[in-house]
């Protein structure tokens, strides 16, 4: 088993899908589902197996997998995977190379049957099924839910055990309308296309009736019944009644990456699917449409019927670069095929995220290619710096420490600012520093190998100034700029500071990113903590008449401060406010605001 499979094995979800086999050429040799992907695909690699077994296991490469919203959808999905990529595994590993049947039989009396031939007998065909097993666990079902014969035209004398069990009518025995057959059948068809709803309440009536009259074991067995129903007849998404070629389209981001999920459809039948995974660089929906307009292009992309798009995504913008029909499904089924689409496409992000965080290059490996590029020492341990204020009001800062190329979360650190007044990031970054490093040198504390600044040049300067001419201390320091996205976009370092080029996709560039997000993150969850539990009382405290009680009045009615501040002193009294509190109230809060009157109207 090679790192790249037990990577893998790693992430597998606990959810239903399909999974697929591949050699060391790429190649599909086989396809298989499962209730629980993770239990199922494990099994391959561990334990004994028979020759059969050990032999494709040998051969397994790689693999790649489908979630799918329930075990049946898994079973329709690995047979349309199967008949579209004929994996030789799939031939060698099963009894028949044919797929079993259920057939209702063309007779005066019809009979339920399961079948691998499908005739020209004017017979009802419903399938295929991946195995006799699945078929076997429907008819099951269908035979306890429909009295179909049983028995045949020798039975005269009495009636047959499935006539006392409730499932058979013995029309031989008995005389029984062709009519009610005729219904039955239709039943069945409307049942296995979907259609269950009605049967389901008569049954639950039945139930509620057996347990009225305490027969708990005739009870138990609708019972049994209906969650037999919900398993087994669960609404088909890998499969369309209507034979149309479609593509449909699901996309997910993260951390500036797109994963988009194409699934085709051909003859109603979900056959493959396209994994892209991508960095984006504008805004989501904008690479989205590139995407389309590429795909499309690329090799001459066979254009189906329909296309199935999220509905955030500009139909029109679609529709002009692919002449088919554009959809954007509000509900029923082509709605849940996009958020299957989007769901897997989530998946296939995470589990890149994943696979990255898990190999040592993502960590230790882009610490020393970082070091390397910025010709320092291997920066073992990094300590990233971050302002947070609104407006200069409540300014905080926080440091943040990687070690090994990974968060060391109980060494993070937040700061209050204190000296400085007013927004002055320049001020407050240069407080921060001076407050860590004089104590890092006075406790004795380990120097990091690297200091990151959350900011341009000129917050890199500042930091540089306080550690060389008033600390005394030799450090490199990085500085990391955004773009107007607000996403990491420039390393800065060196004397004179520069721009140090970094690939958008290397491991080294995605280590920076990760601080600086983990940075950002850290330093604005503290600022808006503080701002929550000052902000309100702030700017109440002071006024005259106005206490503690009459401050909880104020934000049970208005809810917020800038509520407050746009209520007229006529609202404020409504409330309960004494006239006078209400005018201080008033007037404390519109301080410098000569153009608006006490009703709160502009002049």
């Amino acid at each position: 088993m090679n790192d790249k499979i037990q990577h893998k094995l790693a992430l597998l979800p606990d959810q239903p899908g399909c999974y697929l086999m591949k050699d060391q050429n790429g190649t599909i040799i086989y396809v298989g589902k499962a209730k629980v992907l993770k239990n199922r695909v494990r099994s391959y690699f561990t334990g004994s197996h028979d020759t059969k077994t050990t032999r494709l296991v040998s051969e397994i490469a790689d693999f790649e997998y489908i979630v799918t919203e329930s075990n049946i959808e898994a079973l329709l999905l690995e047979i349309n995977l199967i008949q579209k990529n004929n994996p030789k595994y799939n031939i060698m590993l099963k009894d028949d190379k044919s797929y079993p049947f259920l057939k209702i039989t063309n007779e005066k009396y019809p009979r339920l049957l399961i079948t691998r031939k499908v005739l020209k007998d004017k017979a009802l065909y419903f399938g295929p099924y991946p195995d006799v097993g699945a078929a076997n666990e429907i008819k099951k079902l269908l035979d306890r839910l429909f009295p179909l014969v049983k028995c045949g035209p020798s039975n005269t004398k009495r009636p047959c055990l499935y006539y006392h069990l409730g499932q058979c009518l013995c029309p031989y025995h008995f005389q029984v309308d062709p009519q009610v057959y005729r219904d039955i059948v239709e039943e069945i068809k409307r049942f296995l296309n979907g259609d269950y709803q009605e049967i389901e309440n008569k049954i639950q009536l039945k139930m509620a009736k057996a347990a009225e009259e305490m027969a708990f074991e005739q009870a138990a067995e609708f019972r049994d019944q209906i969650y037999a129903i919900e398993t087994i007849m669960t609404k088909q998404k890998m499969t369309k009644a209507d034979f149309v070629n479609r593509d449909v389209f699901g996309y997910a981001i993260d951390k500036g990456w797109m994963c988009v999920q194409v699934f085709f459809v051909r003859q109603g039948k979900l056959i493959e699917r396209d994994v892209s995974i991508f960095p984006f660089y504008n805004e989501a929906t904008e690479d989205f449409l590139t995407f389309i307009g590429q795909f499309y292009r690329r090799n001459e992309h066979f254009i189906p019927k329909e296309i199935l798009i999220p509905t955030e995504i500009d139909r029109s913008s679609v529709e002009a670069l692919v002449a088919t029909k554009i959809l954007q499904p509000q509900r029923g089924e082509k709605k849940k095929l996009v958020e299957l689409a989007n769901k897997n496409a989530r998946i296939a992000l995470t589990e890149k995220f994943q696979l990255i965080e898990r190999k040592e290059e993502r960590t230790l490996g882009a610490v020393q290619k970082l070091g390397a590029i910025l010709q320092i020492p291997t920066p073992i341990r990094i300590e990233a710096f971050d302002n947070s204020n609104t407006m200069g009001t409540d300014p905080v800062s926080a440091m943040v420490v990687f070690i090994d190329g990974k968060p060391a979360r109980n060494e993070y650190r937040k700061y209050k600012i204190k000296t400085v007044k007013g927004p002055d990031d320049y001020a407050s970054m240069a407080e921060v520093i001076y407050r860590r490093y004089s104590r890092v040198l006075k406790e004795g504390q380990p120097l990091p190998d690297l200091v990151v600044i959350d900011g341009g040049k000129g917050q890199v300067e500042v930091a540089r100034d306080v550690l060389s001419n008033q600390l005394g201390i030799d450090l490199p320091i990085a500085g990391l700029a955004k773009n107007e996205k607000h996403k990491t976009s420039e390393l800065l370092f060196g004397e004179p500071l520069s721009v140090v080029p970094l690939k958008r996709n290397s491991t080294e560039f995605f280590l920076l990113q990760r601080i600086q997000e983990e940075v950002h993150r850290f330093a604005i969850t503290f600022h808006r903590q503080l701002r929550s539990k000052t902000s309100f009382a702030s700017k109440l405290d002071g006024i005259e008449g106005l206490g503690p009680k009459r401050k909880k009045i104020l934000l049970k009615e208005f809810k917020s401060l800038k509520n407050i501040q746009q209520a007229s002193i006529s609202e404020l009294t409504a409330i309960g406010l004494p006239s006078k509190v209400a005018q201080n109230v008033y007037e404390s809060l519109h301080k410098g605001n000569e153009n608006t009157s006490k009703d709160g109207l502009s002049k």
